[in-house]
């Protein structure tokens, strides 16, 4: 079983910038793909971007690629979002995923554990 704990959300003013962390605690978390997703009011939750531990590269949704950036520090066990140019319609609960699993998954069901959610909150 592996935990995964977020924070790092917040307030912020249009075009502003932040950085949401996720650290996962339990075993093999070596072996597993990360991602974030985020969830509007009444609605699911929306794939944002994902990351293997085994590869630089990440995959983001089409809509926020030129925005936002995910990079992975292995040995602290953690995934970074960097979210910048916020727009008020940022303004959603971001959830850290992760998954055994070596391909990326855009689906809540391609994930195994999932943390609490952070808040972001965006004003224009």
């Amino acid at each position: 079983q592996v935990r995964l704990v977020e924070s790092g959300g917040g307030l912020v003013q249009a075009g502003g910038s932040l950085r949401l962390s996720c650290t996962a605690y339990g075993r093999n978390f070596s072996s597993n793909t990360m991602g974030w997703f985020r969830q509007p009011p009444g609605s699911g939750r929306v794939f944002v971007a994902a990351i293997r531990r085994r590869n630089v590269n990440a995959y983001y949704e089409d809509s926020v690629k030129d925005r936002f950036s995910l990079s992975r520090d292995a040995a602290k066990n953690t995934v970074y979002l960097q979210l910048n140019n916020l727009k008020p319609a940022d303004r959603e609960v971001y959830y850290c995923a992760a998954t055994i699993a070596t391909t990326i998954s855009a689906r809540e069901n391609g994930y195994d554990n999932w943390g609490q959610g952070t808040q972001v909150v965006v004003s224009s």
